[in-house]
């Protein structure tokens, strides 16, 4: 099928990449010229695993073809993705004026029936304000046929967004047209193979999907986050809290592990966006503003624990900080964890010495030079000189240090670990000071010769 896709941000290069490496013939189109011209030369802007070889391997073949003309789209396609960013506005709510623009291009511009699928995040209703927009610019063209648009939103998450492009879990098509769901149903027909993923429905129940979806999981983490602070001050576990209710299929082992809260360019901008629509709708959604709420606070708990450690006194301190993206797998910095740390770090007169596996160029592009900021080339090199370490993302390469270096280049045994990657009891053996989310704060274990000393007798021994 021949296939454009509007916008080449994360959502619309994945897409455009999987239905290619099924066989589609695909035109992408995005008005950065210089974006375009970077992918026509094989540099692709974001980091997903697998991503660049599919992109390289489509585009060679011809499958794949990027242009920042609209009228090569408009020309190519028989199936119309709008792919483009719905970004915040300063109420909260989904900015749809990039959406709309594609719409009055297409109405514009098309000289035949055509298929338009929105692949766009965007607030229940926007699918007709799409096709209102279109027709209006037919009808003043003088054009009689009309244009069906399909709400087809995404599920993909940042770092295996190719693999749940060809794999989906499920497929919601939101129409009532017959035709148009014919259509759809040939589009994805590669990817239902399996067994049947689609899920037909109206398409404001398509729309509102999408963002039930993610505030569901962002409520999750809110949740596991609130119980994870009980549990420090009611001296639990909260790991152990965490496979007690996860063994409940009910609930699951997915999004319930505490952290210092979510970021990324999805969950925080859906659940603002979700409570503005229930706003506009008259309705206060009073679970998704505590959620919001809960998120903001758990993004300030490792600059907590680190005053509470330092007596407040965080001038002439370094921080080495392992993990700068918002999660494993992507060099996503959007509205991170690690961001809110930082700064408050150099708020507070500290220095930061960090190290991402990808997201090094992202944080460099963010801050650019600062003398409180030195961005290193390995993990190692960034404890060198500091007084503590800082795990911010949980990186895989991240899960197993060598502690006898980390003791020996750090100027304090402290670690502050804000995704529980280690365990407590081994770092109280190793000699260090641990901080991590829903624990208790562990002490080193003094050797036990040293045990009977007093204490004011210790530091001559």
């Amino acid at each position: 099928m021949k296939v454009t896709v509007f916008g080449v941000g994360y959502v619309g290069l994945v897409q455009a990449a999987a239905l290619a490496e099924v066989g589609h013939q695909v035109v992408c189109v995005d008005v950065d010229k210089a974006k375009v011209n970077r992918l026509n030369q094989g540099h692709i802007p974001i980091y997903e695993p697998g991503l660049e070889a599919v992109v390289r391997e489509n585009h060679r073949s011809g499958r794949l073809i990027f242009s920042h003309n609209p009228a090569d789209g408009v020309e190519h396609g028989d199936v119309q993705f709008i792919a483009v960013g719905t970004p915040p506005d300063e109420s909260g709510a989904a900015d749809v004026r990039y959406v709309l623009s594609v719409a009055n291009t297409l109405g514009e511009v098309l000289s035949r029936p055509v298929l338009v699928v929105n692949k766009s995040t965007v607030p229940v209703g926007t699918a007709d304000q799409v096709a209102e927009c279109i027709d209006a610019k037919l009808d003043a063209r003088g054009k009689s046929f009309s244009v069906p648009v399909v709400s087809n939103p995404e599920f993909l998450k940042e770092g295996s967004a190719l693999a749940d492009c060809m794999k989906p879990d499920r497929i919601i098509i939101g129409t009532s047209d017959d035709a148009a769901e014919a259509t759809m149903r040939e589009l994805y027909a590669p990817f239902n193979r399996n067994h049947e993923k689609i899920i037909v429905m109206d398409v404001r129940s398509a729309e509102l999907t999408k963002y039930a979806a993610n505030c569901m999981l962002a409520t999750k983490i809110s949740f596991m986050n609130e119980i994870a602070n009980m549990a420090e001050k009611l001296g639990a576990d909260v790991e152990a809290v965490r496979l007690g209710i996860g063994s409940d299929p009910r609930i699951g082992y997915h999004f319930i592990y505490p952290g210092v809260g979510y970021g990324g360019s999805c969950f925080p901008k859906d659940v603002r966006a979700l409570i503005s629509t229930a706003r506009t709708a008259g309705f206060e959604a009073d679970v998704l503003k505590a959620v919001e709420h809960r998120n903001n606070c758990q993004k300030n708990t490792l600059f907590t624990k680190i005053c509470s450690h330092y007596g407040g006194d965080l001038k002439g301190k370094t921080f080495a900080l392992w993990g700068l993206s918002f999660k494993p797998n992507t060099d996503d910095m959007r509205e991170a964890p690690s961001r809110v740390l930082m700064e408050a770090l150099w708020q507070a007169g500290a220095k930061v010495q960090a190290y991402d596996p990808e997201a090094m160029d992202e944080a460099q592009r963010i801050y650019g030079a600062r003398t409180d900021l030195r961005l290193c080339g390995t993990k190692e090199s960034a404890l060198e000189g500091a007084d503590a370490l800082v795990v911010v993302t949980e990186w895989q390469a991240f899960r197993a240090p060598d502690f006898d270096v980390l003791s020996t280049a750090l100027a304090e045994p402290v670690i502050f670990d804000g995704r529980n990657v280690y365990s407590p009891e081994l770092l109280a053996q190793r000699g260090f000071y641990y901080y991590s989310v829903g624990r208790s704060l562990v002490r080193p274990v003094q050797p036990p010769a040293l045990a009977l000393v007093a204490p004011e007798h210790r530091a001559a021994i």
